[in-house]
């Protein structure tokens, strides 16, 4: 069973590893750009499966692909779920709450929010529990450091701004996740 589930895993990573590659080829269409949003709706999602540059996508690349083996416990379908919630989550917030950012691309704000969503979920194993807090311990420190001294190392590495604004709305979106993911699981098992 466990082979099963990390067959599952890897093939899960090469997939979404490989249309973010592909998007990336064509990023001008699938960016987002706050003047067509809704009328290119797919930029809800696409906006956060695109990066600025190859570096930039080799980075989160590389951060997503780590994500489910550092939390074995989470499974396929939580992180398509949170691939699928989390995009449209942050791309509304945007036009919305931040009317100033125009134009976005990246997977940073999604991975925050995954790694906070599925490492609140982990406090509820005690074998995990500790590594999870800690997990949290460094996006909060992380969050903390890029809104007060700034970002400039990765900024000057990607070749763009960083924003962490997106960031910010990633771990909130997460939090929100793991809420509804935790509140579910009990009323199931009740």
């Amino acid at each position: 069973m466990k082979t099963q589930f990390l067959v599952q895993k890897i093939v899960f990573l090469a997939i979404f590893v490989s249309l973010c590659a592909c998007l990336q080829v064509f990023k001008d269409h699938f960016i987002y750009w706050q003047d067509t949003l809704f009328h290119d709706f797919w930029r809800l999602w696409t906006a956060h499966w695109v990066h600025v540059g190859w570096i930039h996508f080799f980075l989160n690349m590389l951060a997503f692909i780590c994500l489910p083996f550092i939390f074995p416990r989470a499974a396929v379908w939580h992180f398509i779920a949170i691939l699928l919630i989390l995009s449209p989550l942050i791309s509304l917030s945007f036009y919305f709450f931040l009317p100033d950012i125009e134009a976005y691309a990246g997977l940073s704000g999604v991975l925050h929010g995954a790694y906070v969503a599925v490492a609140c979920v982990h406090l509820m194993y005690k074998r995990e529990r500790n590594f999870a807090a800690f997990v949290l311990f460094l996006i909060l420190a992380k969050l903390v450091w890029e809104n007060t001294i700034g970002n400039t190392g990765t900024a000057e590495l990607i070749g763009s701004p960083v924003l962490v604004e997106a960031h910010l709305l990633g771990v909130i979106g997460g939090v929100i996740l793991a809420i509804g993911y935790i509140v579910g699981s009990y009323l199931i098992d009740k």
